[in-house]
């Protein structure tokens, strides 16, 4: 797995709060508010979703991910009204694809899903104390880099969900290696 880092994920805010800001100046020349902020959200969630498949080490439904938002979120950008349905719509995609492609464990899901809940409320409130929709995807983005502190796995042992094929942690080949040399040299007197 190559899990992001938190400086990289705050890159990837500022990255996304810029590009947020000029496509949404640039969608309001040709459309209302209500539509030029929905499409800028669906956007955002669309480059998002496909920042967090490039830096994951999952093979296994990429294009699933990536097939699924675009019915997902044409459903959403019909039906429902203004852009508070396409923001909830994106917050849980982004949800699944980090459950999907970074976490093991129905704890760090539950963590992530933490962190999507405080970040949208993070942007928010930005949004409604200071008006500028830079500042809310900032700090929705901002919350959201937080992810690379979940921990990869929680309490102790091996991850029964990975299964017997998974790729061994370089701690868990050191400690085999170590325990298999010990028992040679008690065999051997």
């Amino acid at each position: 797995m190559n899990r992001p880092s938190f400086l990289e994920g705050a890159l990837v805010a500022l990255g996304a709060a810029l590009a947020g800001s000029v496509l949404y100046t640039g969608l309001r020349l040709a459309l209302l508010p209500d539509p030029a902020l929905a499409l800028t959200v669906a956007a955002l969630g669309l480059g998002y979703l496909l920042y967090l498949l490039g830096r994951s080490g999952e093979r296994v439904g990429r294009v699933l991910l990536v097939l699924a938002w675009v019915p997902v979120t044409a459903a959403a950008l019909g039906l429902l009204p203004g852009v508070w349905g396409q923001v909830v719509v994106q917050l849980g995609l982004i949800w699944v694809a980090r459950v999907w492609n970074f976490h093991r464990t129905p704890t760090a899901a539950l963590l992530d899903l933490g962190l999507v809940i405080g970040g949208g409320a993070a942007a928010l409130w930005a949004a409604v104390h200071s008006g500028s929709l830079f500042l809310a995807v900032w700090c929705l983005f901002l919350v959201q880099a937080l992810f690379a502190a979940i921990p990869v796995r929680t309490g102790r042992g091996p991850d029964p969900t990975l299964g017997p094929t998974a790729p061994a942690e370089p701690f868990d080949l050191a400690r085999r290696a170590a325990e298999g040399a010990l028992r040679r040299i008690a065999d051997h007197p």
